[in-house]
């Protein structure tokens, strides 16, 4: 019941609360301003475990901070800071982050990222995060992301820690990966541009 209220809250921030009520870069920007200490100055993070949200889709960015602010996403520091904010600061940060330009891959492919791209192919990955790994709508840009943040996400997804919304289950994608597969994956997934 729970999880119905946060979609249907959650969905009631994404459609807008008034009609035709675009969001604000400005004000995204100046809030982003306060999340640049972890997330970097231009949304590349630089800190180890912290994600990197410049190029996420708008939607996805706005899904997790309304998870994080209705606790159905646990962090001891995004917790409190979400809490924090309304409907229009959410919307405005999301459009925010997705106009920033993404990360560039740190590292070129290699003999483990082409496991990792086996992987990502035989479980479909392209199907919920788009053809490019460049997210889609509520399903999150992967390619060029930290490779610790996505390893710490494909554990907690299989550990059952994090839950993800939508369509598929991230459980189930990653229920028969070893730790192993995981590696390879977020180092692929790491390495793409």
């Amino acid at each position: 019941m729970r999880l119905l209220l946060i979609a249907a809250s959650a969905s009631a921030l994404l459609i807008g609360t008034e009609p035709g009520s675009p969001a604000d870069l400005q004000a995204g920007r100046e809030l982003a301003a306060g999340c640049a200490g972890c997330h970097g100055a231009d949304g590349i993070s630089e800190v180890p475990l912290t994600p990197s949200l410049a190029g996420q889709p708008d939607e996805f960015v706005q899904w997790q901070l309304v998870y994080f602010r209705s606790g159905a996403r646990k962090d001891e520091v995004m917790g409190p800071i979400a809490e924090a904010l309304s409907n229009d600061d959410i919307r405005n940060l999301g459009a925010y982050y997705a106009s920033l330009s993404p990360p560039k891959p740190a590292m070129a492919p290699d003999g483990l990222g082409q496991a990792g791209e086996k992987l990502a192919a035989q479980h479909r990955c392209r199907s919920c995060h788009a053809d490019d790994l460049n997210g889609f709508r509520a399903a999150a840009r992967l390619s060029g992301q930290r490779e610790d943040v996505l390893l710490k996400a494909l554990r907690d997804f299989k550990s059952g820690k994090r839950v993800g919304s939508g369509v598929a289950s991230m459980a189930d994608a990653t229920f028969e990966l070893s730790d192993a597969d995981l590696q390879a994956l977020s180092h692929y997934l790491a390495t793409r541009p």
